[in-house]
């Protein structure tokens, strides 16, 4: 595999069509006819190619992307990019796995079809780590996707691909999905917005909803708070679930004095580093002095919850392996990574167990609301230290050791995924000694959207996020 210099910044900042503009703001320019739809698709595709070669977050350019001029829609000619998970007419869906060969897809998903329907662009697709199952996008055989901040870093997973090109000016705004961190996690390696909404706010996933089980959500990584706001906002205007409240356009901090608390360690022992205590103890300072009220949070949730998470995770890496054929005819689960054959054959050992396994983590929503008492919000890490470097948890790692590192990085978002909960990732305003970014998590009560992205703007005008062209 091709080596970098660990300190290489990798970013498509440029004078042309797509300037430094979010995807708001290069949506109004299109509208205003200040840039057109088609210059935009071409400039953003020379971007693509242009950092790619150093990224690897790519798995499906569009050579001709379909634009509509003049369309609607709140992205209108916006460039994106859709994550190889969810099937778009026309282009293969690969789940970030070696272990079959993908064939195009027939129709979009109902998720790509709401997508879409904001009047995007799309370039393509984004790579992920096999099945989405790793908090980092690398692979057995093939080049890792990179951290464009420090390309000798992980750019996180499993919606590593888009993260990557979000951050790396590539384009505004990408697809990504959150099954136990899949958003989160990725935007604070890269500095970006991620928001996992609560269960149900988006179209289902279709996959998701035959499991015993639902922990995916869709939604966005972005590189500003108005932009995932806006993506909620026109996903709602083509289909909005009436058992939650309606959310709209939020445009802005609120006047509200919140109470939130805080969390520095996992529930389940887990203690974050030093670098994260401070970003998330500074945050705590930031929100007291705009007037809200921060104190110290238990969440008690059951001793067995990482273990039985762990479990739902090997259980589905299992049933994979046996649907697989339906991917693929030539899927082999032989062929799937040393992640997903560790998690299989681990579940195979304790599979008796799955009746309790389900029964606790569905127990989780007590807790959760326990430690929602009298708050609005929870602050905490988005993941217990900082963002490693490529190689860490590559699934060449053997199974034993991978585990364990990855239980000792990802310890705070799978609790959301659980109970479905919404949750954001927000950049930090400090960084690592090597320039990466550092998020912090607010967690929210079932359909608090609303509250999470006016603190995420509060936060962003008290202390503009980092643009990675200014380093």
């Amino acid at each position: 595999m091709t080596t970098f210099d660990e300190r290489t910044t990798v970013h498509a900042f440029r004078d042309d069509a797509l300037g430094d503009h979010d995807a708001v703001g290069l949506a109004s320019a299109i509208r205003r006819g200040e840039v057109g739809a088609a210059e935009v698709a071409r400039d953003a595709a020379q971007r693509v190619r242009a950092v790619d070669a150093r990224l690897h977050a790519v798995q499906v350019h569009v050579d001709l992307p379909a634009h509509a001029a003049g369309g609607s829609g709140a992205f209108a000619g916006v460039p994106t990019f859709v994550k190889d998970n969810t099937d778009h007419q026309g282009l293969p869906t690969g789940h970030g796995s070696a272990a079959f060969t993908p064939r195009a897809a027939r129709r979009h998903a109902p998720f790509a079809r709401q997508l879409l329907s904001s009047g995007v662009t799309v370039l393509g697709k984004t790579r992920l780590p096999e099945f989405g199952f790793s908090p980092t996008t690398e692979y057995e055989g093939a080049e890792p996707v990179r951290n464009p901040w420090n390309t000798g870093y992980s750019a996180g997973g499993s919606s590593g691909g888009s993260a990557a090109l979000v951050a790396a000016g590539a384009v505004p705004i990408a697809h990504a999905n959150d099954g136990g961190g899949s958003i989160r996690i990725p935007a604070a390696c890269c500095g970006l917005v991620g928001l996992k909404p609560t269960r149900g706010r988006v179209v289902a996933n279709a996959q998701s909803r035959q499991l015993p089980l639902d922990l995916v959500s869709d939604g966005v990584v972005s590189r500003s708070v108005r932009d995932t706001a806006a993506f909620l906002a026109s996903a709602e205007t083509h289909w909005r679930n009436p058992k939650l409240p309606p959310l709209g356009l939020v445009e802005g901090p609120s006047g509200r004095r919140l109470r939130i608390g805080f969390l520095l360690d996992s529930p389940n022992g887990v203690r974050s580093d030093a670098a994260t205590r401070a970003a998330v103890t500074e945050t705590a300072a930031t929100l007291e002095r705009l007037g809200h009220t921060v104190e110290p949070v238990e969440l008690a949730l059951d001793p067995r919850f990482t273990e039985d998470f762990l479990a739902y995770w090997g259980m589905l890496s299992f049933l994979l392996g046996i649907t697989g054929r339906t991917l693929g005819a030539d899927f082999d689960r032989r062929r799937m990574d040393g992640l997903s054959r560790g998690l299989r054959e681990a579940y195979l050992a304790t599979w008796q167990r799955t009746p309790g396994v389900l029964r606790r983590l569905k127990r989780t929503e007590r807790a959760y609301a326990a430690a929602f008492r009298g708050l609005d919000l929870i602050l905490s890490p988005v993941l217990a230290h900082t963002t490693p470097p490529i190689g860490h948890l590559s699934p060449t790692v053997p199974y034993e050791t991978l585990i364990e590192r990855i239980l000792a990085y990802v310890a705070f978002t799978p609790v959301n995924n659980v109970v479905g909960t919404p949750s954001i990732s927000v950049p930090a305003a400090s960084a690592t000694e090597d320039g990466l970014p550092i998020g912090v998590m607010f967690s929210g009560r079932p359909g608090g959207e609303q509250t999470l992205l006016e603190v995420a703007f509060a936060l962003e005008a008290e202390r503009p996020f980092r643009r990675i062209q200014d380093v």
